[in-house]
C-alpha cells in the first residue's frame, strides 16, 4: 500500500439540476493529481457520501479509476456495520484501491464497539484500510489505545485524524507501528502535526491551493521548514475561511468561483450566503487565485 503523503477529499461535482457531472469529476480528479496529490478520496464526507445513490457512488469509482492513474480510496464508512460492509463490496467490486471508514456517528459507540466495529469489517474485506477519526462531526473520539489495537490488524493500514489534539496525535503515532500511517485530516493542523511525525495529509483546501500545499509537504521532509512554515502562514487565511460554513459548501462556492464548475450542493445542506462569498472571493483575489 503507497497512497503517499498528499491526498483530497474530492467534492462531487453536479450539474444544474444535482446530478453528478461525472465527466467533470474525471476533469477535477485529473486537475488534483496534476496539482501533486498522489491519492484520490471519493465519496467522503466533502464527497456529499450521505446523500448520494449506489448506483452513483459506483459508477463515481469506475469512472474515476479508469481515468486516472493515482490510487483511489472509497469513503464506504456508516453507522451501521453491516451497511459498510456492503459499501465497502460495492467498492472492491468497482475496482479502488482502499477504503476510508469513519467511526460511526450518532450511535456513539464506546472503544470496546469502535474496535468490534472496524475489526468486522477489516475481517470481511480484503482491502486496505484508513480509519477516520473526526469528533467533531460523529460525536465519537476514537482513542489512541483503541486505534493501537486496530492497527495490529493486517489490512488497517491508517489513520485519517480530524480531532485536531496534537497530544492525541503524537500518542497514536508514539503507540503504533512505524509503518502505519497516520494522516491529518485537518488542514490548518497538518503542518504543526507533521512536526511529531504525522504522515501526509487528507486535505479540502487542497481543492484550491493543491500545488502550494504539495510545496510545504515537500519542502518540510527536505528539512527545508522555514520554507514550509512560510508557505502554512500565507495559506493560514484561505484554510480558514474553507471552513467558514459547513464542509463542502465553501470549498464548492471557491471552486466554482476559479472557474471550476461544480454545480451546488444537495439537501439538506444548501449553497454559500452572498456574504459568505464575497468573504471567500476576497481572500483567493489576496492570493492571486482570482
Amino acid at each position: 500500500m503507497n497512497w503517499g503523503r498528499f491526498i483530497t477529499a474530492m467534492v462531487t461535482p453536479f450539474d444544474e439540476n444535482l446530478n453528478v457531472n461525472y465527466d467533470m469529476a474525471i476533469l477535477l480528479a485529473k486537475k488534483l493529481i496534476k496539482d501533486g496529490n498522489t491519492s484520490l478520496v471519493i465519496t467522503g464526507t466533502t464527497g456529499e457520501a450521505p446523500t448520494l445513490t449506489n448506483e452513483e457512488k459506483f459508477k463515481l469509482y469506475k469512472e474515476i479509476k479508469e481515468n486516472v492513474n493515482v490510487p483511489i480510496i472509497a469513503g464506504v464508512g456508516t453507522n451501521s456495520t453491516q451497511k459498510t460492509i456492503y459499501n465497502a463490496k460495492l467498492a472492491k467490486d468497482a475496482g479502488v484501491d482502499g477504503l476510508l471508514i469513519v467511526t460511526p456517528y450518532y450511535n456513539k459507540p464506546n472503544q470496546e464497539s469502535l474496535y468490534s466495529h472496524f475489526k468486522k469489517i477489516a475481517t470481511e474485506i480484503d482491502l486496505p484500510i484508513m480509519l477516520y477519526n473526526v469528533p467533531g462531526r460523529t460525536g465519537c473520539n476514537m482513542l489512541p489505545e483503541t486505534v493501537k489495537k486496530l492497527s495490529e490488524i493486517d489490512n488497517i493500514v491508517a489513520l485519517k485524524e480530524a480531532s485536531g489534539n496534537i497530544t492525541q496525535i503524537s500518542e497514536i503515532i508514539k503507540n503504533t507501528p512505524e509503518d502505519f500511517k497516520v494522516y491529518s485530516g485537518d488542514d490548518i493542523s497538518f503542518l504543526p502535526s507533521m512536526s511529531v511525525g504525522t504522515y501526509g495529509v487528507v486535505s479540502v483546501s487542497s481543492h484550491i491551493v493543491g500545488k502550494e500545499m504539495n510545496d510545504m509537504i515537500n519542502s518540510f521532509i527536505k528539512g527545508n521548514v522555514i520554507k514550509s512554515q512560510n508557505i502554512h502562514l500565507k495559506l493560514l487565511n484561505i484554510f480558514k475561511k474553507l471552513f467558514i460554513t459547513t464542509n463542502p459548501i465553501p470549498v464548492k462556492a471557491a471552486l466554482n468561483i476559479i472557474g471550476i464548475n461544480v454545480g451546488g450542493v444537495r439537501l439538506p445542506l444548501t449553497n454559500l450566503g452572498e456574504l459568505e462569498e464575497i468573504i471567500i472571493k476576497e481572500e483567493l483575489e489576496k492570493l492571486n487565485i482570482i
